[in-house]
């Protein structure tokens, strides 16, 4: 650079002032605002998961699963991390009934909290009879036993690729009200 265009760079930047240093964590707006009675507290289930020994999904198999009339391009979008990920679960390197606990809890509380797109992460293991295919396995089984999911498939390589899957769980009855609501709003 010549001193020429130092000159001209120096005088075009001079009314420039930088950027305020920003936090890098960012927070998500809550979904609703918070209600002045607290919710009823509600009774927790017992944990229906199953917890018996079963032939585990070969490695080179990804996770799948669809309920019948889901639509193919909601598996499409979910498969390559179009949805906004709304929770994670990261149960990597745990015990299978530690992992069991964790993964009732969460949905659960994902449940309550309306979320609609999930991450959990599981690990991958080298071999079909290694640890983390065993949980991987078992993983692919309970999500099937929830009714609030409706489909989960393999992550994108930058949330864990076969290590992990993403979960599209069913809309809440509220959020059903709503979006019924604002279809109708629209069509008048």
């Amino acid at each position: 650079m010549t001193y020429d265009d130092k000159e001209l760079f120096n005088q075009a930047m001079e009314d420039v002032r930088p950027l305020k240093q920003r936090a890098s964590v960012v927070y998500l707006a809550a979904k609703s605002a918070p209600s002045q009675r607290p919710a009823p507290a509600r009774p927790s289930q017992e944990n229906f998961l199953i917890t018996e020994l079963f032939a585990p999904q070969p490695c080179d198999t990804p996770l799948y699963f669809k309920q019948d009339g889901i639509q193919q391009g909601l598996i499409d979008k979910l498969g390559h991390g179009k949805y906004l990920i709304e929770a994670r679960l990261n149960i990597t390197r745990m015990p299978v009934m530690r992992a069991r606990a964790l993964l009732f809890e969460f949905m659960e509380r994902v449940t309550q909290e309306e979320c609609r797109t999930l991450l959990i992460i599981h690990g991958r293991g080298p071999s079909d009879d290694s640890h983390a295919n065993r949980v991987r396995s078992f993983v692919a089984r309970w999500l099937m036993q929830f009714v609030q999911v409706q489909a989960y498939c393999c992550a994108q390589p930058a949330h864990g690729g076969a290590g992990a899957c993403y979960v599209a769980l069913r809309k809440s009855a509220r959020a059903r009200g709503e979006n019924r609501e604002r279809h109708a709003r629209r069509l008048r």
